[in-house]
């Protein structure tokens, strides 16, 4: 038992089974420490300490998703500024064919003045409305179907480079598009015959402007359906690098805690040692 002790503990200065103890512990209290921030955090890696080429390569991935939102506002700002343009050319459209069935009805020799000047009225208020549609067709600052209208342009790219852009319609009257003019009437039949030529090529020329509109909208839906897509897609690879596995993490805390109690055993079983050189001098 003597020469046991003696080869054990030859020191009361220095027990090198206590400090291997010390460290052992230590090692783990920081293991678990590790382990408490991920549990609190939600996150493996939270700091430059944990890994630093992981959290500039997350930090990096954190910017395009924060360029892909401002991408999705400008898409959906696009989005909605076309379809106001596509109702507002629904709405002239419609007084079109209403403008129509006037101008033939007035282009009826045998029709009698009073009711030819009452058709001429409804006319006018109809023709006016579509300077009133036009006028108002306006979001967020963009109408892009007055004359002189604006561009309907919208930024695909995280970092600000790349644009969709929609054309302009001018639905104006007496415009490229609908050659009604302003002051057209159908007070006479030869008024009403040109009226009814007017209104068929406004019609016709008004289908290709919301085609065109059409097109910009399907375009802006389907590059905001991938923005959507690839902001999420970035979002679940930021989660891979970044995040706990909180069922493996809570597993690790588990063992942890245990080698915590068997550490701090040991360490006392350690701390114990340096009393029985006392049996050396009995």
């Amino acid at each position: 038992m003597n020469l046991w002790v003696l080869k054990m503990v030859n020191s009361i200065n220095t027990n090198a089974s206590s400090l291997l103890g010390v460290r052992n512990l230590q090692r783990t209290n920081s293991l678990q420490a590790k382990t408490q921030n991920e549990i609190s955090t939600g996150k493996k890696v939270d700091s430059v300490k944990d890994n630093a080429a992981i959290l500039s390569i997350a930090q990096l991935l954190k910017a395009d998703v924060a360029g892909l939102n401002s991408v999705k506002g400008s898409l959906d700002r696009a989005l909605s500024t076309t379809d106001v343009a596509l109702a507002a050319g629904d709405g002239v459209s419609d007084l079109l064919l209403e403008l129509k069935e006037k101008a033939v009805t007035a282009s009826d020799p045998g029709l009698d003045d009073v009711s030819r000047q009452a058709l001429n009225d409804e006319f006018g208020a109809l023709r006016d409305q579509i300077t009133s549609i036009v006028d108002n067709a306006e979001f967020n600052g963009t109408n892009a179907v007055k004359s002189g209208g604006d561009d309907i342009v919208a930024v695909t790219g995280a970092d600000g480079q790349g644009v969709i852009q929609i054309d302009a319609q001018d639905l104006s009257l007496g415009g490229p598009n609908v050659t009604l003019s302003a002051s057209q009437g159908i007070s006479s039949v030869a008024d009403a015959q040109a009226a009814v030529s007017a209104i068929e090529d406004s019609i016709s020329n008004l289908s290709s402007s919301l085609s065109q509109l059409g097109a910009g909208a399907s375009q802006l839906q389907e590059t905001k359906d991938f923005t959507e897509s690839l902001s999420n897609a970035t979002e679940e690879g930021i989660g891979n690098l970044v995040d706990a596995d909180l069922g493996a993490t809570s597993a690790a805390f588990e063992a942890n805690q245990v080698k915590q109690a068997l550490g701090i055993q040991a360490l006392s079983i350690s701390n114990q040692a340096p009393g029985a050189i006392l049996s050396l001098f009995r």
